[in-house]
């Protein structure tokens, strides 16, 4: 199928449309975070003892200055009473005090571990989960979703986002209840020291919350347009990659380059700011901070001249404050942490309520017993409303048929290939498979009827044996030899090192196209499916094998409906009907002798491939 008559999917050199469009802020924070949470439901009772177990270890390590206070003040009043000559050091008392005070950290840092490991469990189960239901999503969805984006942009979602969203997550939920439990624990034992003191303290507070919502509000797009182009990154880098071969060939390196350069300078641009306004925070917080630390200094010591405190409440206190402002700034470094996470959630989500399938019907017919009869009656189809790829498309199909369907690039052959496996629905008429609409048949099991071999080979990383043991799981090593042999792939795989064992890498690069050729057929060989669709399927082969190849298929073919999509012509001379295609019509239909004769479109494709030879 030509591009023509395709969605148009970016290419190893393009981007495709809007990817330089203006910045884009998240459609639904809120909702984003709302569905999260909703999400985490089955996880209630463990993040409530993740909360109960924050809160614990907040309230030890609160309450721990106050009690060390006292040792201060005890070891101020006893150095005073040894200068005047009235006593000493009460050194028990003190040892007493701090080894309270260190029962109390150790217990604090126990549940603060022990919350923090479930916490951690609790993230990597909902990014386990998360992956599960994407890997399962794209099972149902349909093929016009992958054909119009990138695979780096679909991979997108399964890593960077689902990883961005777990680290978020494991980080901000513990840090938020800690960080609030512990502002609310030190203004309470604040509040016991000197209510003045605290009122000097709490000052700072609007500061925070305001340069806190500046951030939220600059912040939050810049970390969507992170998300979005990295994702926009990884499309690229991708298909370049797949494609290096080609762009070298027709020196388009520097195009690639600058293309890259755009996208790259967007999320640059988005990054850097993003991770300005996030880093920000920490030093303007520190400075407030420390105007509040030293108001309090200084109001504490005037205090205690005074008498109204002890010197361990005014030390208390200081610690206290100290406590006070890091949890505010924690909070401001975890809610820029919560917007990453909100952008990375909400791609994913809606990548999950994309567009599906209907994968089951209700009462479907079975597909025991398929005999292989096809039909299509009145088909018209496009991929887009306003395109029409096929017009009015009839044929009817018997049984163990060989049907061959030739025309020029872009007519809507391998498009008719996908309406009969339901890769895409027909706007109008129906397909019939032994005269019941496949529209009845749930998907997978119409699916399993048909095996196919198509001109883009698919190979993946394993050996020789699995790859093609992939067209019938419970084959035996005996039966997956005999597949090889009839697709006359057996001598050339003994030639290799390790035979069928020899593992194939990533891309299948340490075999030749015409092998990889001969492994899809004799997979699909092995399947043994009643109908059969080869589009393109002896493209990458010499002529020699092709002429090996016909033979095994028309043993192949031999009692199974198949349908063969050929451009070279004098492969399906044998067929018995050629239905020749032109802008999604058949214009003429019959046996090979038969259109000969007609003198017609089939007659000059023909004989204008002898033309070009000659």
């Amino acid at each position: 199928m030509s591009n023509e008559s395709q969605p148009k999917r970016q290419g190893p050199m393009g981007f495709g449309p809007g990817m330089m469009g203006s910045v884009e802020k998240a459609k639904d924070f809120k909702g984003s975070l709302k569905k999260l949470f909703a999400y985490m439901g089955r996880y209630k009772i463990a993040i409530f003892i993740v909360f109960v177990f924050a809160i614990c270890s907040t309230v030890f390590s609160v309450v721990g200055p106050k009690i060390l206070g006292k040792a201060t003040t005890a070891l101020a009043t006893g150095l005073g009473n040894k200068i005047a000559g009235t006593g000493g050091i009460d050194f028990t008392y003190i040892g007493k005090i701090l080894f309270t005070v260190l029962i109390l950290y150790i217990l604090s840092s126990g549940f603060g571990f022990v919350q923090g490991w479930i916490m951690t469990g609790i993230t990597q189960r909902i990014c386990y989960r998360l992956r599960r239901e994407i890997t399962e999503k794209i099972n149902r969805m349909p093929m016009k979703y992958f054909e119009s984006r990138t695979y780096g942009e679909v991979l997108s979602r399964i890593t960077n986002d689902v990883d961005s969203l777990g680290q978020g997550l494991n980080q901000s939920i513990t840090q938020i209840i800690t960080s609030t439990a512990t502002i609310i624990g030190v203004l309470i034992m604040m509040l016991s020291i000197s209510p003045l003191m605290t009122l000097i303290a709490i000052i700072i507070l609007p500061v925070s919350a305001g340069l806190l919502a500046f951030v939220m509000k600059k912040s939050q797009k810049f970390f969507k347009t992170q998300q979005e182009y990295l994702g926009h990154i990884n499309g690229q880098v991708e298909e370049t990659y797949a494609g290096h071969m080609v762009i070298q060939v027709f020196n388009k390196e520097k195009e690639s380059i600058e293309k890259f350069n755009e996208t790259n300078d967007v999320l640059y641009d988005s990054a850097w700011k993003s991770q300005f306004f996030s880093g920000l925070m920490h030093p303007v917080m520190m400075f407030v901070g420390n105007l509040g630390y030293a108001a309090v200094a200084l109001s504490g010591g005037l205090l205690a001249i005074r008498g109204a405190i002890t010197i361990g409440d005014i030390q208390a206190f200081i610690l206290y404050v100290r406590n006070f402002t890091q949890p505010i700034q924690q909070i401001a470094q975890v809610l820029t942490q919560v917007q990453s996470m909100a952008a990375s959630s909400e791609r994913v989500f809606e990548f999950l309520s994309e567009e599906e399938e209907d994968q089951f019907v209700e009462n479907a017919v079975s597909m025991d017993d398929i005999q292989g009869a096809v039909e299509f009656k009145n088909v018209r189809f496009g991929y887009k409303e306003d395109q029409t790829i096929i017009r009015d498309f009839s044929v009817s199909v018997k049984p163990g048929n060989k049907i061959a369907i030739v025309g020029p690039t872009g007519a809507g052959k391998t498009t008719i290939v996908k309406l009969l496996m339901r890769f895409y629905d027909v706007t109008q008429g129906e397909v019939l498979v032994d005269g019941h609409n496949i529209k009845e048949f749930n998907r997978r099991e119409l699916r399993e009827v048909f095996g196919m071999v198509l001109q883009d080979t698919w190979l993946f990383k394993g050996t020789i044996m699995e790859n093609i043991r992939y067209g019938r799981m419970d084959a035996t090593d005996a039966e997956v030899i005999e597949a090889a042999k009839a697709a006359h792939a057996h001598h050339f795989i003994k030639t290799l090192p390790g035979g069928y064992c020899m593992e194939l890498n990533e891309d299948a690069s340490n075999v030749s196209q015409g092998q990889k050729q001969l492994l899809t057929i004799a997979r699909a060989i092995l399947a043994d499916n009643r109908i059969l669709i080869l589009d393109e399927a002896t493209s990458s082969v010499d002529t020699r094998t092709e002429i090996l190849i016909q033979k095994a298929m028309d043993n192949l073919m031999m009692g199974r409906t198949s349908f063969v999509i050929a451009h070279r012509l004098s492969t399906i001379r044998n067929a018995d009907m050629i239905l020749v295609m032109r802008d999604g019509d058949i214009v003429e239909q019959g046996n090979h002798e038969e259109l000969l004769a007609k003198n017609g479109f089939y007659a000059d494709l023909y004989n204008s491939q002898f033309e070009q030879a000659s």
